[in-house]
């Protein structure tokens, strides 16, 4: 392949993971199970960016080395057919990931042009960053900032011959984005096609979860434990198709790609270094088995700015796990808690957190009188900037009060030292200060910021950068106390996320002829009550009809983003699930 300006559809792009972590062999799987023009896969989670910083402290690689496992069964294979590879996997340390992998080509005796993109590195900054969320002005010493790269610079590479084109900090889109770019000769001016574009990117990027994996209504999924990764079929016009090579697991519906649609989203506009994506534009069709095909999707102008994500060592903590078992559930946990903070003050840590978590539909429920029997889990986590007071002193004084406690003690954590966590603090800099470079055969492009006119500001779009509450929610005349009382996830898909300290939550239904009432029945309000774990919190509430479905996004519920989180549930990953399983009257 060659420089692809007009070339006709459909790219098909693969993806073959979507994180650091995921299955080693997708890449083969993806590479031999059909046709494909280009591979992508999305190691860099906003948690992954903290695990390389402290991987580069201790002297290891910055970059995701099991995409070198995975080059080494596929690089062959992918030059012969003229695959090529675009990956994030760079991380940190784009070069040192382009070297590694030009190293490996030599040893298989394979002649590969690897390109490396990097500009996204900002340290050392200029000055403290400024919290994008809260205004806040970051006071610690910042260990990594990196700003999000669009699809331009991938485009760029591919142009000039690249076979496997390596990043650092790009948009996850962008894996999609920049060989469309690079395909159909798209421009900076063409937002419809770059927006349509973004959204198939969007869909693929977490691997398996475009095809049925994490799915709500999971049951429905065939041959899940081998479910095949993700293709996205790209057209001129930014359409698309979803769909998976044949003879593989797993399932590719509306629903499914509703679900993805969903995942870690805020506003419908959903804003990108390239182009805005109107995500309430929006529409799919189910095409066929295993296809889905999504068009209509409008594109706007990109904001001025590029999101920057900036982490921090934040200090030690330490966590303690213990079984609560049987009756008085609340009152061991009290006893477990006085125990503990008689061998070490509990205001003598910088924070403390505790959690009761309930197991089984026996077990204690918070804020309630049922304390009818179970079990539950308490978990105790305490944070503090003296390794030594987080570590062994606290861990060793839970272990000390096994005998002098509740009944039933017993923990699920030995004595452990503290860990290290860094903090994510979200920030953002002016688009035309950051100025990307593509390496490729030795030559050095640059590849400055070309936006498509007049730029627009975030603030234009709101706190979020969004649109309002129950845009275009279609009215609903029934009466939302009646029906029978069930499980408001047998009729309701959800999925859930992390967006920093944020959690997001996408819920819709699959028969359109139910969105009116959940557009009327879950308020913000409403969401409070069926949730009480995101009371008080800041809640904003964005309507998507195009889809039948609603987010939400929960300001704070993280706190200070994945890496630092001290919840069970550090990703938000189950509040979803949580929500499906509340009890709600649901009309016939």
């Amino acid at each position: 392949m060659t420089a692809g300006a007009g070339r006709p559809g459909p790219l098909r792009i693969a993806n073959c993971g979507g994180f650091y972590g995921d299955r080693l062999s997708a890449a083969r799987e993806m590479v031999e199970g059909g046709p494909i023009d280009v591979l992508t896969g999305d190691w860099l989670a906003e948690l992954t960016m903290s695990i390389l910083a402290g991987n580069r402290l201790k002297g290891r690689p910055g970059y995701a080395r099991t995409f070198l496992t995975q080059m080494e069964q596929v690089l062959g294979t992918c030059l012969d057919r003229g695959i090529r590879v675009v990956s994030n996997a760079g991380g940190l340390d784009p070069a040192g990931c382009a070297e590694a992998v030009s190293a490996l080509a030599d040893r298989l005796g394979l002649r590969a042009s690897v390109a490396h993109v990097t500009g996204d590195d900002l340290m050392p900054l200029a000055g403290p960053p400024v919290n994008a969320g809260t205004g806040e002005i970051l006071r610690e010493t910042p260990l990594t900032a990196n700003a999000y790269l669009g699809g331009r610079p991938i485009a760029v590479a591919l142009e000039h011959g690249a076979d496997v084109v390596v990043t650092g900090r790009v948009t996850d889109a962008a894996l999609v984005t920049g060989p469309g770019m690079w395909w159909f000769g798209w421009g900076p001016g063409d937002l419809g096609p770059l927006a349509g574009s973004v959204v198939a990117g969007h869909v693929i990027e977490c691997g398996c979860q475009a095809t049925g994996g994490n799915y709500a209504f999971f049951e429905e999924v065939p041959g899940l434990p081998d479910c095949g990764f993700p293709i996205a079929e790209l057209y001129a016009d930014g359409s698309s198709v979803i769909t998976k090579h044949p003879g593989t697991g797993g399932l590719v519906s509306t629903g499914t790609v509703t679900a993805q649609l969903l995942y870690e989203i805020a506003s419908p506009r959903y804003l990108g270094p390239d182009v805005t994506a109107r995500f309430d534009t929006v529409h799919l069709e189910q095409e066929g088995p295993d296809r889905v095909r999504i068009t209509g999707v409008r594109g706007e102008a990109p904001p001025e700015t590029l999101k920057v994500a900036v982490t921090y060592v934040g200090g030690y903590r330490n966590t303690m796990t213990l079984v609560l078992t049987g009756l008085d559930i609340a009152a061991k946990a009290r006893v477990a808690q006085e125990a503990i903070w008689a061998r070490v003050p509990r205001d003598s840590f910088d924070q403390v957190h505790v959690e009761l978590t309930p197991l089984g539909p026996h077990a204690y429920e918070p804020g309630t009188a049922a304390d009818t029997g179970g079990t539950a889990l308490l978990r105790i986590t305490v944070m503090d900037s003296d390794a030594r007071k987080a570590g062994r002193a606290f861990s060793s004084a839970v272990v000390e009060t096994g005998l002098a406690s509740y009944p039933g003690f017993f923990g699920l954590t030995p004595p452990a030292d503290a860990s290290p966590y860094g903090v994510y603090w979200p920030s953002s800099v002016d688009a035309r200060a950051v100025l990307p470079v593509v390496t490729v055969g030795g030559v050095r492009i640059e590849v400055p910021y070309a936006p498509p006119g007049p730029l627009v500001s975030p603030d234009a779009y709101g706190p979020t950068g969004g649109v309002t509450d129950h845009q275009a929610a279609p009215p609903y005349a029934g009466d939302l106390t009646a029906g029978p009382v069930r499980p408001l996830g047998r009729v309701v898909g959800a999925r859930s996320g992390d967006k920093g300290g944020d959690a997001n939550l996408g819920v819709w239904v699959r028969d359109p002829a139910r969105y009116p009432w959940l557009a009327a029945f879950l308020t913000v309000e409403r969401l409070g009550e069926l949730l009480p774990e995101i009371g008080g919190l800041p809640v904003e509430r964005f309507a998507l009809p195009n889809l039948h479905a609603l987010n939400f996004v929960i300001h704070g519920l993280l706190g200070r983003g994945v890496a630092a989180s001290p919840l069970l549930d550090a990703q938000a990953k189950a509040l979803g699930e949580r929500l499906r399983a509340v009890r709600v009257p649901v009309p016939p």
